[in-house]
């Protein structure tokens, strides 16, 4: 089978480039398993929750997919709170940008979802079997299919198999730390208000989502060293519910009242990944191209900036140059070299200032998030940036 364009990988960042280049009328073929993803519940929400931004929301809504998912899996941020270790704080506000929301809180599965049902409407060739092996234009997969292409799209994931046949080099750095994820029903209202505490063992955020039936509800992001989290992950269900609740009481100095554990605890080890971006007639996005600490919840959004510049660069490329044409791949990468660098400077930077438990670093770090909470023009340009 041949195609001008291959995506390997149909999780979120692949079913998007698919769509958003078939939109603007470029031949693509996905490849990669068919998620069965259940019907929604009322009471059970995926374990795994984004924080997409206005201008990822923008993009979702100009590919036809922000509508398919229910308002009442969506959850407005309309404000933030970050905190520090020693006693620094600093708000983040919608109206300071005269914006209506910071930022929307929306469940994987949902995306995953509506992406899905757009992509088969529109007639994307899906092949729903995985890469065996590759070679610069071609793949065999795992059930014997050949598949040739112009451009290949590394969509699969951190761990990108075609990343690896391809033999493009990745630098990984691990953090010591794992993310540990959970929703809990809280006592006190979150009133769209995300909240983040950067913490001796390390950074703990909470996400407002869709009330329950128990009452407000909010997705639990703490990255923990690895020895912390290792032990929570060891422990039966209900001591592990009893523990994340006290924890949370002094992490948390009751801002949401009493913290109740309502799902399983899923633990994610946390690297930085840096890759050149492409390769022989080969393009990297999402988590294939590069992996962030989570502190800012930018991931999602820097691969579908990946898919946006992608799309836009291969769709208009001059007609006598293929897809996969060196010219076209080192655009795609110039035009994410700042996006992705400035990110990782960011969050790398953060983990690496709250990490160091000096005096000195812990005065700086929260006299800085004080100093910041009293320049309204600062706050709004945060703001700002936090959109992109």
């Amino acid at each position: 089978m041949k195609t001008p364009i291959a995506i390997c990988g149909s999780g979120i960042a692949g079913l998007a480039c698919a769509l958003a280049l078939a939109r603007k009328g470029q031949q693509v073929t996905l490849l990669g398993p068919r998620s069965l993803i259940a019907a929604a519940d009322s009471e059970v929400f995926h374990p795994r929750v984004y924080a997409i931004s206005p201008s990822s929301q923008k993009f979702l809504a100009s590919l036809g997919v922000w509508d398919l998912m229910p308002a009442s899996r969506l959850t407005r941020v309309q404000a933030m709170e970050i905190r520090g270790d020693s006693g620094g704080q600093l708000n983040l506000d919608a109206w300071q940008s005269a914006m209506p929301e910071l930022a929307w809180i929306v469940e994987s599965g949902e995306i995953e979802r509506a992406l899905s049902q757009a992509v088969q409407v529109f007639g994307i060739p899906w092949v729903a079997e995985k890469l065996a092996s590759y070679r610069a234009g071609a793949i065999t997969t795992d059930r014997g299919s050949q598949l040739e292409a112009d451009l290949f799209i590394a969509a699969d994931g951190a761990q990108s198999p075609l990343r690896a046949a391809a033999g493009l080099s990745v630098d990984v750095k691990p953090y010591g730390v794992t993310a540990l994820v959970a929703h809990f029903n809280c006592s006190v209202p979150h009133q769209g208000t995300a909240l983040q505490w950067f913490g001796e063992d390390g950074v703990l955020a909470l996400l407002p989502m869709p009330d329950t039936q128990a009452g407000p509800q909010v997705s639990m992001v703490w990255s923990l060293k690895e020895s912390i989290a290792h032990a929570l992950q060891s422990m039966p269900t209900e001591a592990l519910a009893a523990s994340l609740s006290a924890r949370l009481a002094v992490a948390t100095a009751g801002r949401l009242g009493t913290l109740m554990l309502r799902s399983p605890m899923h633990g994610f080890p946390l690297t930085l990944n840096q890759t050149p971006m492409i390769g022989e007639r080969l393009a990297l996005i999402g988590d294939a191209a590069h992996r962030l600490h989570p502190l800012a919840g930018q991931g999602l959004n820097l691969g579908l900036g990946d898919v946006q510049d992608l799309a836009d660069i291969v769709a208009g490329r001059e007609p006598f140059r293929l897809a996969g044409d060196p010219m076209v791949l080192r655009r795609y990468r110039r035009a994410r070299a700042e996006p992705v660098l400035a990110m990782r400077v960011v969050t790398d930077g953060l983990h690496r200032l709250f990490n160091v438990q000096s005096a000195p670093a812990v005065w700086l770090r929260n006299i800085g998030l004080d100093l910041v909470e009293k320049l309204p023009f600062i706050k709004r340009q945060l703001v700002a940036g936090a959109s992109r």
